[in-house]
């Protein structure tokens, strides 16, 4: 950190920019919001086959808007997700359904690879090595250059480990002051009777940094499973003020703040915003800037409601 409180790295390197609700856009206003990331330095653009509500329709919203030309293509960095059904109930890490869906969405984009794709939710009927059997003919095909998940536990990186020989090196999960159980069962461990001290993920957080697995936090903002934004959550109102006193402290947004909040983590996490405007992208690469001191994170997480014993 140097003399201003701001980090090294460059700040929008810790930014992506999610593209779930673009399909509601016209096509001039994707390509205000693609340019809006771009200026701010945003090079991480994340999808999904299910965005838009039928398969890859924003995939091909952001395509068609944007026809990348191959010097602009090969300076951003698209990853897509797959693995949800939105034709019926459940999940599907079949190797034909992976490599189906990834031929969708590279039809959908206008390219010929995605630089990762991640396994969205887990399939409780997984079998490792048909997920190995579709990413070895994609990396062999040359359509997708790198591999990870979004929303596993350790238990279930373990298990794809055990067949799959690529890195996973993402785990694109939620997380956030509205949202912050990775963080806060550690601080909770062996307090008897305290909901916060409930492992859900199998010591996510710890197996990251050791692992050396990128953490993504998706919905950022989010109060608790999208019941609204730590912003306006009637039951956010001393959240809101302690992001408020930072933001004048730092002369600041709330938006930074809250951003600063997950970076200062040292698991280096990215942050993947889910808004379709280009000045709150700003805001958040100026808050990845932001080194929070250990006081001020943790004033921030007994704000948003969790015990430190």
């Amino acid at each position: 950190m140097n003399a201003t409180g701001m980090t090294q790295e460059s700040p929008a390197a810790r930014i992506g920019l999610g593209l779930m609700r673009i399909d509601a856009l016209e096509d001039a206003a994707i390509r205000e919001l693609y340019s809006g990331a771009r200026q701010a330095g945003v090079t991480l653009f994340d999808h999904a086959d299910i965005y838009g509500g039928s398969w890859h329709e924003c995939e091909r919203r952001f395509g068609e808007a944007l026809r990348l030309s191959p010097s602009e293509r090969a300076e951003v960095t698209i990853q897509s997700k797959c693995g949800i059904r939105i034709d019926q109930p459940g999940f599907d890490f079949s190797a034909a359904h992976i490599v189906r869906q990834v031929e969708g969405s590279l039809r959908a984009l206008g390219t010929d690879h995605l630089d990762r794709l991640l396994l969205h939710r887990p399939d409780t009927l997984v079998e490792p090595e048909e997920v190995a059997r579709a990413f070895d003919e994609l990396e062999a095909a040359g359509k997708v250059r790198a591999f990870g998940v979004s929303n596993h536990t350790v238990g279930q990186i373990r298990l794809l480990r055990t067949a799959v020989r690529q890195p996973l090196d993402v785990d694109q999960v939620q997380f956030g002051l509205g949202h912050a159980a990775l963080a806060a069962q550690g601080i909770a461990a062996n307090m008897a009777g305290t909901p916060q001290s409930t492992d859900r993920d199998g010591g996510l957080l710890d197996f990251a940094r050791i692992e050396g697995i990128t953490l993504q936090a998706w919905s950022p903002f989010q109060y608790g499973f999208f019941e609204g934004t730590i912003f306006d959550h009637p039951e956010a109102a001393g959240l809101r003020a302690a992001l408020d006193r930072l933001a004048t402290h730092y002369g600041t947004t709330p938006t930074a703040i809250a951003t600063a909040w997950i970076t200062r983590h040292p698991a280096r996490m990215q942050v993947v915003l889910g808004t379709t405007r280009a000045d709150r992208v700003a805001e958040s690469v100026a808050g990845a800037g932001i080194s929070l001191s250990r006081a001020e994170w943790y004033e921030l997480f007994a704000a948003a409601g969790y015990e430190i014993p």
